[in-house]
C-alpha cells in the first residue's frame, strides 16, 4: 500500500512541486517574497470583486439548500446516526477550522481596527470607532468564512458516505468536467498544493504568536531563528499524533482544544468587563445582521484604499485555500448528519463562538484601552503577535493565562497540522480513508518546510500572499462543485415524511 501511494501521480507531481517551491525559497528568499508579492497584487487588484461575490453566493446557496426539501437527506445511509457526539463534533469543527486564527486575531484584529479604521471618516481610538472594529470582526469569523467550509465539506461528505465514492476534489466536480483522468489529477494537485499553502499560512501566524508569547512570558526573543525552532518541535508533535489515527490523535487533542478555549473564555469573562463584553456581544450581532450585505460586497473603486484588500480579501482567500482541508475534515467528522443539520451547524455553532470570543477577549482589550487608559491598541499596532499577552497583562493571574494560552496556541497548532496531515494523505491516496503513515508524515514535513520558508521570506506578508494566489483557482472549482451537487441532490431520493408530523397535521385537520 506504501508503495503503491508513492505510484500515486497526484503524490508525486503535487510533492514534487511543493518541493520545488521549498528549494527555491530556501536558495532565494528575498526573490521568492518579491515574486509572491507581485502574484498577490495582480491577484487582489484584479480579481478581489471576485472573492466577496463568490462568497456572497456561497452563503446564499446554503441557506437556500438548509431549508429545501433537501436538508432531511442524510451524509450516509438514511437511518445512519451521527458518528462523533455532538460535543466531540463541535470541537473537531472549531480546532480544524479555525482555531489558531481565532486566538490570534481574536484580539489583534479588533484591536487593529480600532487603532486603523476601516473607514475614512472615523477617528481612531474612538467610541465609535470600537463599536465598527468589533462588528467587522465579528463579520470577518462569521458566517461567510464558514460557508466556504461547509460547501467543499457538504459535497465530500455526500460522496463519501451517501454515494460510496472516494473524497476527492476531482469526484465532486465529475459530473460537470467529466472523468478525464488528466482533468482530475490536475484538479486533485492543485486542491493539494491550495490547502499546502492555507496550512502553511495558520502553522506560521500560531508560530509568529507562540514566539510573541516567549517574548511576554519568558523575554525570549522575537526572532527568525526562536521561530524555526518553534517549527522543528511542532513537526515532530504533529508527526507524533499523526501516528495515532483520527479516533486517538485528533479527538483526544480536540477535546482538550475545546475545553481550554472554554475555561479561558470562561475566566476572562468574569475577571474581565463582564457587563461591557455581553453588551458588546449583543451590539456586534446587530450590527453584524444589519451591515451584512453591505460589507460582503463592499469595495472602494472611487476612493481607492487598501484596507478591504489587506482585511476581508485575505479572509476569504484564506478560506478557499483552507476549503479542500477544512471541507474533507468537516465532512469526515459528520458522517450520518443531515444536510440541513450539517449547514446549521457548520454555518451557525462555530461563529457563534468565534464571535463571543472575540466579544470577550477583544472587547476586554477595548475596555481597557477606552476607560482604563491603556495603550493595547498601539502595541498591537507595533507587534500583532503580543495582541492576546499584552491583554492578559492588565488581567488577574497573567502569567497563568499567558502559560494555558501558550498551551491552547500549541494544541491547536498540532490538531491543525495533524488533520491536514490526514487530509493530505487521503488527497494524494486516491481518497483511501486510511491513508498510509509514511505519506502523512511526507506531508507533515513538506507543511513544515514550506511554513518555514515562508516566514523566512516575507513573515506575515509572506504568508498572506501564498494563501491568496493559491485561492483564485480554486474559487472556479467550488462553483463547478455547486453545479455537480445540484445536479446530484435532484436526482436522490428524499426520506419518506415523519409519520408523528403527518399524523399531528391530519389531526390539526380534522379539528378544524
Amino acid at each position: 500500500m506504501k508503495t503503491e501511494a508513492f505510484r500515486n501521480p497526484v503524490f508525486l507531481v503535487s510533492a514534487i512541486l511543493i518541493f520545488i517551491l521549498v528549494l527555491i525559497g530556501a536558495i532565494a528568499p528575498r526573490q521568492f517574497g518579491t515574486v509572491a508579492e507581485n502574484l498577490f497584487l495582480f491577484t487582489t487588484e484584479n480579481f478581489g470583486w471576485f472573492y466577496l461575490i463568490s462568497v456572497f453566493i456561497f452563503v446564499l446557496f446554503l441557506l437556500g439548500l438548509a431549508i429545501s426539501k433537501y436538508g432531511k437527506i442524510r451524509l450516509g445511509p438514511q437511518e445512519s446516526k451521527p458518528e462523533f457526539p455532538f460535543f466531540t463534533w463541535i470541537g473537531m469543527l472549531f480546532s480544524a477550522g479555525f482555531g489558531v486564527g481565532i486566538v490570534f486575531w481574536g484580539v489583534a484584529e479588533p484591536m487593529s481596527h480600532f487603532f486603523s479604521p476601516p473607514f475614512r471618516d472615523l477617528d481612531p481610538l474612538t467610541e465609535e470607532t470600537a463599536r465598527v472594529a468589533m462588528g467587522y470582526s465579528f463579520f470577518h469569523w462569521g458566517v461567510s468564512q464558514w460557508s466556504v467550509f461547509a460547501l467543499v465539506g457538504l459535497m465530500i461528505g455526500f460522496l463519501q458516505f451517501r454515494k460510496s465514492e472516494d473524497g476527492l476534489v476531482s469526484t465532486a466536480v465529475e459530473p460537470v468536467v467529466g472523468t478525464n483522468k488528466g482533468i482530475k489529477h490536475f484538479i486533485d494537485v492543485l486542491a493539494i498544493i491550495a490547502t499546502v499553502m492555507g496550512v502553511a499560512t495558520s502553522l506560521g501566524l500560531g508560530i509568529m504568536q507562540l514566539n510573541g508569547g516567549l517574548v511576554s512570558v519568558f523575554q525570549i526573543p522575537n526572532t527568525m531563528w526562536v521561530q524555526l525552532v518553534i517549527m522543528a518541535v511542532l513537526l515532530l508533535l504533529y508527526s507524533l499524533s499523526a501516528s495515532t489515527g483520527l479516533n486517538k490523535g485528533i479527538k483526544w487533542l480536540s477535546n482538550i482544544n475545546l475545553f481550554l478555549c472554554l475555561l479561558l473564555l470562561v475566566f476572562v469573562l468574569f475577571a474581565g468587563p463582564t457587563v461591557f463584553i455581553l453588551n458588546a456581544f449583543t451590539l456586534g450581532i446587530g450590527d453584524y445582521i444589519n451591515n451584512f450585505v453591505e460589507y460582503s460586497l463592499r469595495l472602494s473603486p472611487y476612493r481607492g484604499g487598501t484596507w478591504v484588500r489587506d482585511w476581508t480579501i485575505f479572509y476569504w482567500a484564506w478560506a478557499i485555500a483552507w476549503s479542500p482541508f477544512v471541507g474533507a475534515f468537516v465532512a469526515r467528522v459528520s458522517k450520518g448528519r443531515t444536510i440541513r443539520e450539517f449547514i446549521l451547524g457548520v454555518l451557525v455553532i462555530p461563529p457563534l463562538i468565534a464571535c463571543f470570543w472575540i466579544a470577550t477577549f477583544g472587547g476586554t482589550a477595548l475596555h481597557s484601552d477606552l476607560i482604563g487608559g491603556t495603550t493595547i491598541a498601539e502595541a498591537v499596532n507595533n507587534d500583532v503577535t503580543v495582541a492576546l499577552f499584552e491583554t492578559y497583562a492588565h488581567l488577574p493571574l497573567s502569567s497563568i493565562l499567558s502559560l494555558l494560552s501558550f498551551l491552547l496556541i500549541l494544541t491547536f497548532l498540532i490538531t491543525s497540522a495533524d488533520s491536514a496531515t490526514y487530509i493530505l494523505g487521503s488527497m494524494s491516496s486516491k481518497g483511501s480513508l486510511k491513508p498510509a503513515t509514511i505519506v502523512k508524515l511526507t506531508w507533515g514535513v513538506l507543511m513544515a518546510a514550506i511554513a518555514a520558508v515562508l516566514l523566512v521570506s516575507g513573515g506575515l506578508d509572506a504568508l498572506q500572499t501564498a494563501s491568496l494566489i493559491a485561492a483564485l483557482p480554486f474559487t472556479i472549482i467550488i462553483f463547478i462543485i455547486i453545479f455537480a451537487f445540484v445536479k446530484m441532490i435532484k436526482k436522490e431520493p428524499l426520506p419518506p415524511a415523519d409519520p408523528n408530523r403527518r399524523k399531528f397535521r391530519n389531526k390539526k385537520h380534522e379539528s378544524s
